[in-house]
């Protein structure tokens, strides 16, 4: 049976206690980093300010750069494919539309 850890992490300057599986903390704190870096990499370009916003858009890089095989933040959006970038540009207006309604993403 195993057994579960739990350890505290910060993304973007705010704290989390996630729980994890015995054994993989190091994993959880490599994957932090990685989502803490993305994120900050977003927050710093200076456009973007809601951490939901923040967190979508560093999710959709990371997916992208896990099915391309390419590292996330890899290049600036003018260097990606023009499919691509039109339908990141329709999500970010999505996202724009449902947080100007209610201020929240869920």
């Amino acid at each position: 049976m195993s057994t579960t850890a739990t350890l505290e992490v910060s993304i973007m300057g705010q704290s989390y206690v996630l729980a994890c599986p015995e054994g993989e903390q190091e994993a959880l704190r490599r994957a932090v980093a990685e989502v803490d870096r993305e994120m900050c990499s977003i927050r710093d370009l200076g456009r973007i300010r809601a951490r939901e916003r923040i967190a979508v858009l560093a999710a959709l890089n990371l997916a992208h750069a896990k099915l391309t095989g390419t590292p996330a933040g890899a290049g600036e959006p003018a260097q990606w494919p023009a499919e691509l970038s039109a339908r990141l540009q329709r999500l970010q207006r999505r996202l724009d539309a449902v947080l100007d309604d209610d201020g929240q993403l869920l």
